[in-house]
C-alpha cells in the first residue's frame, strides 16, 4: 500500500540563512474506483483507509445504505508492466439485487483532492438518492439532538490535537464524528476534505452504523455542497466547518433539514440552516 507521507530534499531559509534538509510531505495519489468491474470515478488521495473511502463514496452516491449490500471490495492489479498490485485500484462489488441509481451508471467522475465530486448534478439528485430524511422524530423515542454553543466551540481544538499526520505535515484535512456529547467516535486525515469524509462514512457503513443520526460532522476548512451532500446521505443531522459553506451547500441543508455551521472559530460562529438543533437562548441571554 501507498506511503501516507513521503520525503523530499528542500532548500530552507530563515532570516537570510540558506540550509538544504529533508522535509515531511503528505503522499497523493490517483485512486481509481471501479463499481462491479466497471471505472466509475478516479480521485486523488493520501493512501489509505481505501476500502472505507470507496464505501463511503458509494453511499454519497445512493448505491450502499447497510452492510448488508456490500458483498466485497478488492484492490485490482495495477497498470505495471508484470502486473503487481499498485493499490490505486479498487474494485466495489455489490450484494445480488442491489439496485444502481442511474445517475450513478450514467456518470463517470474525475475527482481532485481540492474540488469533491466535481459538476455534481443537482438538489434534485441528493433529493432521490437519499436513504434517510434527516428527522427529529424518525422513529426515534430519543429527545431531539439538541446542541450548545459552547460544546460546538470545543470541537476544533479537538479535531485539532487529533490530527496525527497533520503534525508531520501541515498539509492534510480532517474530518471527524462526534456524538451529541462532544465524544470523539472517529477522525480520518486525507488531502481531500471529500475523501476525509468518505473515509468516515464508509467505516460507519462497514461497522454497521448507518444512519449517523445523532451524530455531528466537523470539517477542516470550508462546506461545499459536496460535503452536505455525503452529511444528508449518510443521515447526519449537524455539518460544521471551521471555514466559510457555499450558497448550495446552504441550499441543501435548508432542504434536508441539515444544521449547517460555518466560521466554527473559538467561540464565534455563524448558524446557516438548521438552528432549530443549536441553544441560542442561552447564548442570546449572555449576549
Amino acid at each position: 500500500m501507498g506511503r501516507v507521507t513521503e520525503r523530499r530534499k528542500v532548500i530552507r531559509i530563515r532570516d537570510g540563512v540558506v540550509s538544504a534538509r529533508p522535509d515531511t510531505l503528505v503522499a497523493e495519489e490517483p485512486l481509481e474506483i471501479r463499481l462491479n468491474g466497471k471505472p466509475l470515478a478516479i480521485t486523488m488521495r493520501t493512501p489509505g483507509d481505501d476500502f472505507a473511502l470507496a464505501a463511503g463514496f458509494l453511499v454519497s452516491e445512493g448505491v450502499l445504505g447497510a452492510a448488508d449490500e456490500l458483498q466485497n471490495i478488492v484492490y485490482c492489479a495495477g497498470a505495471t508492466v508484470d502486473g503487481s498490485n499498485t493499490y490505486n485500484i479498487v474494485d466495489v462489488r455489490t450484494a445480488p439485487g442491489v439496485v444502481i441509481p442511474d445517475i450513478t451508471l450514467e456518470r463517470n467522475v474525475y475527482t481532485t483532492s481540492s474540488c469533491g465530486l466535481c459538476g455534481k448534478a443537482s438538489l434534485d439528485a441528493v433529493r432521490t438518492t437519499a436513504r434517510w430524511s434527516i428527522d427529529d422524530t424518525a422513529g426515534d423515542t430519543a429527545p431531539p439532538v439538541r446542541l450548545g454553543p459552547e460544546l460546538l466551540a470545543s470541537l476544533p481544538d479537538r479535531l485539532r490535537a487529533a490530527q496525527r499526520v497533520f503534525d508531520r505535515t501541515g498539509g492534510l484535512h480532517a474530518a471527524a464524528l462526534f456524538t451529541e456529547d462532544g465524544e470523539l467516535v472517529d477522525i480520518r486525515e486525507d488531502v481531500g476534505r471529500h475523501n476525509a469524509v468518505d473515509k468516515l462514512v464508509g467505516r460507519a457503513l462497514q461497522n454497521g452504523s448507518l444512519p449517523l443520526s445523532r451524530t455531528v460532522l466537523l470539517v477542516s476548512g470550508r462546506a461545499s455542497f459536496e460535503l452536505a451532500q455525503k452529511a444528508v446521505m449518510a443521515g447526519i443531522p449537524v455539518l460544521a466547518a471551521v471555514s466559510a459553506p457555499s450558497s448550495l451547500a446552504v441550499d441543501l441543508a435548508a432542504e434536508s433539514n441539515l444544521t449547517l455551521v460555518g466560521f466554527l472559530r473559538g467561540t464565534s460562529m455563524n448558524v446557516y440552516a438548521g438552528e432549530h438543533r443549536i441553544a441560542l437562548q442561552a447564548a442570546a441571554a449572555q449576549g
